[in-house]
């Protein structure tokens, strides 16, 4: 029996729990057994009120060793206290693979094993994780990470992702499909993929500035100077560069540029075509400027997406 705790602090957000729990819960309902025993802990046991003010009953974390330990994310300064500190360093000495969800990221950095490793946690605060604990490789863009025995998801739903993840390692993607389809969720999205569209980072108020950013992303692979895009907007190129800007925050260029990583990201994730022909189709001149323009924006070159994406396939 593969033992499962779920460490919650006070503060704890409730669907960093839920999610996760769920999709283990339901290995039974899909399989029909499960090889799992899943509790959920804390520092003294008892009740544990959440940031909704929902309060879960728990066990003391220290009444029973577990094989995966799972850290909840909730609140920040409530959770890297002294006492949970403590418990998350006893947790993790004894479990064989240890995951945080969320800003669960922050206490199980207080133990060390993320030092050294690639992590990730809620876009929000991957700047402040980063700043905290210079040691780890904060990858702010991912939906979940798993580097060796230690895994990191981003917040909310990204822990469904991780649970899913860490089910198909354990049992079968038969399986873990089933869960997905039992949970109405997607089924293995990438550990890699964006936490956010760069559509949706942009969220312009007219229908105009949308109807140019639709038609850019439509249009990749081909110029898109400011005088199409102000066209395919139905606006001059003056007034167009203004309202753009005014709305995205950004230039066109820039937009487009943005627009460009994306589509690139996501052909080097789901496919095995050469670097040099995804620039060329997402309508980068040549692989250099594609290279510099994932480093400007991600943190990383092209290359490294697809390692990644190979390392997490291979976990």
């Amino acid at each position: 029996m593969h033992r499962i705790g779920f460490f919650v602090c006070s503060g704890h957000e409730a669907l960093d729990l839920a999610g996760p729990l769920a999709a283990f819960v339901h290995v039974a309902t899909v399989a029909g057994q499960s090889p799992y025993e899943l509790s959920v802990i804390s520092r003294f046991g008892g009740s544990i009120p959440g940031n909704a003010g929902l309060a879960i009953e728990t066990k003391p974390f220290d009444a029973e060793s577990f094989d995966t330990v799972i850290f909840i994310g909730g609140d920040i300064n409530t959770m890297q206290s002294p006492e949970n500190i403590e418990a998350a360093r006893h947790l993790a000495a004894s479990a064989s693979r240890i995951a945080s969800v969320c800003t669960g990221a922050f206490l199980l950095a207080e133990t060390g094993l993320l030092d050294g490793r690639r992590a990730t946690t809620h876009w929000h605060y991957a700047a402040r994780l980063q700043s905290c604990f210079p040691h780890i490789r904060v990858e702010a863009d991912s939906i979940f990470i798993a580097d060796g025995p230690i895994w990191t998801s981003a917040g909310i739903a990204a822990g469904i992702d991780l649970s899913l993840a860490m089910l198909e390692k354990d049992l079968s993607a038969e399986i873990t499909h089933a869960i997905a389809r039992h949970l109405v969720v997607p089924w293995r999205r990438p550990g890699g993929q964006s936490q956010f569209s760069a559509m949706s980072q942009m969220e312009p108020e007219s229908d105009r500035i949308r109807m140019a950013l639709n038609f850019a992303r439509e249009h990749l692979d081909e110029t898109l100077p400011v005088e199409r895009l102000a066209e395919a907007a139905r606006l001059s190129p003056r007034q167009f560069g203004r309202v753009f800007r005014r709305e995205t925050g950004e230039t066109p260029a820039k937009a487009v540029e943005r627009l460009r990583v994306e589509a690139a990201r996501l052909r080097l994730q789901e496919g095995s075509e050469p670097i040099e022909q995804i620039a060329l189709a997402v309508g980068f001149t040549d692989p250099e400027r594609m290279r510099r323009a994932f480093i400007k924006l991600l943190g990383h070159p092209p290359q490294s997406v697809r390692r990644a994406d190979r390392r997490d396939s291979e976990r």
